[in-house]
């Protein structure tokens, strides 16, 4: 029998429960890949997308946050920490039902598009539309990278690298060289620096632990390290190969991080600075003293 409401629900406990084990927070990473991991969701369904091009799973966990922090569980941190706030901390887990929380989220939900729409009729002469224009600058910007050319993307790549302090970075780009698209040191201090293999893939699902495995045989005798980016993103499995106890450490970069390098870097970004009315602010004003 189908379970009720909508599928991303499925993560609202497994969510707390990372949380409550992790000592009451963890990184936006951390906590989608053991919330996968979790509830085991296979391979195939990690490597579905949106039209957007962003990975389904990790699209309903991040929507499983979203309602938890609107029903009080969640702090709404926008540092890349999701946190436990006392009732959160405080559920007991083996009563938690999904289904009722998903319920009552969705009615105060209904209850501010009701009263927002009473405010926009007051004030609808004056409109500004250039929020609704910048909204979504990470799928447009990851859409951009995807739609250039092979050896645009690994240029793109080199001067990433540059930026990020890497040094006499070369894009070999030779085919039939088992993925190496380049190569670069890292200058750790005036005494260490290692040598850094980078592979880059223009992709719209995920990346997978045969292909991790792969750029490392390419690596082997090579470099002391390596760099797999990609405009798409990494199955859990693929992290763990990566990650591999005496295997040749190799870095993941996915899409969301190149657009966060991007924004550090500003670079192909015109920063822009925007405000958002915190309707819960003014809540207390509208009751009566």
């Amino acid at each position: 029998m189908k379970a009720k409401g909508p599928e991303f629900i499925r993560f609202f406990k497994p969510i707390l429960q990372i949380l409550k084990q992790s000592g009451g927070s963890g990184t936006t990473s951390e906590v989608i890949d053991r919330a996968i991991e979790l509830l085991q969701i296979p391979e195939s369904e990690q490597e579905v997308t949106l039209k957007n091009g962003q990975s389904r799973i990790r699209n309903q966990v991040q929507w499983g946050r979203l309602y938890l922090v609107r029903a009080g569980y969640l702090e709404s941190s926008r540092r890349g920490v999701w946190r436990l706030t006392e009732k959160g901390a405080q559920t007991d887990l083996a009563t938690f039902d999904a289904y009722e929380v998903f319920q009552l989220v969705q009615k105060g939900l209904r209850a501010e598009k009701k009263k927002k729409k009473e405010l926009e009729e007051l004030f609808i002469d004056e409109r500004d539309e250039s929020s609704a224009e910048t909204a979504d600058y990470k799928s447009e910007l990851l859409a951009v990278i995807k739609s250039l050319p092979p050896n645009g993307f690994e240029r793109l790549c080199q001067r990433l690298l540059r930026e990020s302090g890497f040094q006499e970075v070369v894009v070999t780009g030779k085919t039939g060289d088992g993925g190496i698209d380049g190569i670069g040191v890292l200058q750790v201090n005036p005494f260490v620096s290692f040598n850094v293999l980078f592979q880059c893939k223009r992709y719209q699902g995920s990346v997978t632990p045969s292909q991790v495995r792969d750029f490392r045989g390419a690596m082997a005798g090579r470099a002391d390290k390596g760099i797999m980016m990609t405009t798409g993103t990494f199955t859990v499995e693929a992290k763990k190969e990566a990650r591999r106890d005496g295997a040749a450490p190799i870095e993941l970069v996915a899409g969301e991080d190149l657009v966060k390098l991007f924004e550090d870097l500003e670079l192909g970004l015109v920063p822009r600075k925007t405000f958002e009315i915190d309707r819960k602010f003014f809540d207390e004003f509208n009751r009566d003293a």
